[in-house]
């Protein structure tokens, strides 16, 4: 019997496997489809929220301790696997923020490198940015990882585990119980049993929880982005204006996202999408007009209220614990969430309080 199963194969699910794995725990992953394809890998990978001053400290306090991270996990999964993460740093420029006033009062507030910059400087650090922009703040060392790459080098990192085992293909059912405890998962390859099981199923957690009886304010938001290639030094540095954003990839990719749709599990793109996202990019950059659209996909984000992520042991389940809700913010929290939980279900002491994220109170 495994000690732990982890049910969802994204960057927290495995991410999670990686924590607990490498500290001596047996774990199996179950992931319905193949780990790492949903949301994780469909993500922009900025290392940021999008507006950070404008989340709860619960929020801020997991952002923070996960950028700070973040490089030496892109070194550590480099070294260990041969696979590149490509912690890219760029910086991010947001323009006419309608808040700037809030959003430099929160840097200062947090000591975050965020400031007001002209736009003379904006335009002499980024060229190839559009007219009509009057204001900007920047923040240095803010990075984008390449998700996809993060994804494959974490699957790597767990394939070098042998108490690890990973099971894809293989949707989670419902729950194994023994009175009200939770001791294992129904799959559509049989049963499972283990001590302790995780849920990190994302935008399906709600469903899987629901066999249970128990309501969690989890849904899917589905998210469509755009990729273009261009010179490797077309774009030095992130770009965030009027709630869209381009991100600038080592090669010259440049990804620009993304819509906020509530339809569902639908996961279909959409030509509207398109139009609206390659209008974006050419307001943005205006070369990209004469740039071929070479990828168009949609993802679907695990949408909960105010983005504050599910961490932790449900009450009256026992064995049963959650890593899930992050909505848009998944890549950006996940270093943290993962080492909360894995604080948590070993007894260590957490890095981060941990009442914010409980899921008492906050589910039923």
């Amino acid at each position: 019997m495994s000690n732990v199963i982890v049910v969802g194969g994204g960057v927290i699910g495995l991410l999670t496997a990686l924590k607990l794995g490498s500290g001596g725990t047996h774990v199996t992953l179950v992931e319905q489809g193949c780990t790492g394809s949903e949301a994780s890998w469909a993500g922009g990978g900025i290392v940021s929220p999008l507006y950070p001053w404008r989340y709860s400290s619960a929020v801020t306090a997991l952002a923070h301790w996960s950028q700070d991270f973040y490089p030496q996990l892109g070194e550590r999964l480099l070294s260990e696997t041969g696979v590149d993460p490509e912690v890219h740093v760029t910086g991010l420029y947001w323009l006419d923020l309608h808040d700037e006033a809030e959003a430099l009062s929160w840097a200062e507030r947090y000591g975050r490198p965020l400031h007001a910059v002209t736009m003379e400087a904006v335009r002499k650090a980024v060229p190839s940015l559009g007219e009509g922009y009057e204001r900007a703040v920047y923040m240095e060392g803010v990075a984008n990882i390449r998700n996809p790459r993060l994804l494959q080098a974490l699957r790597a990192a767990l394939a070098r585990l042998p108490n690890v085992t990973v099971v894809e293909h293989c949707p989670v059912e419902s729950f194994l119980q023994d009175g009200s405890r939770v001791v294992g998962v129904r799959t559509a390859q049989g049963d499972m049993r283990a001590e302790q099981v995780v849920v990190a199923a994302g935008a399906w957690s709600a469903q899987l929880l629901a066999t249970l009886g128990l309501q969690i304010p989890v849904k899917p938001m589905k998210g469509q982005m755009i990729l273009f290639k261009c010179a490797e030094d077309f774009l030095p540095s992130m770009v965030l204006a009027k709630r869209r954003y381009a991100i600038p990839r080592r090669d010259g990719h440049i990804l620009v996202g993304s819509t906020l749709e509530d339809v569902g599990f639908d996961k279909t793109p959409t030509e509207d999408a398109l139009e609206s996202l390659r209008a974006t990019a050419i307001e943005l950059l205006p070369a990209l007009a004469d740039a071929q659209v070479v990828k168009h996909w949609a993802g679907l984000r695990p949408g909960s209220p105010d983005g504050v992520p599910y961490i932790g042991q449900v009450s009256g389940f026992d064995g049963l614990w959650l890593n899930c809700g992050h909505f848009r913010n998944g890549l950006v929290l996940a270093p943290a969430s993962c080492q909360l939980l894995a604080d948590l279900m070993l007894g260590r002491e957490p890095i981060v309080d941990p009442a914010p994220y409980a899921p008492t109170g906050r589910i039923v």
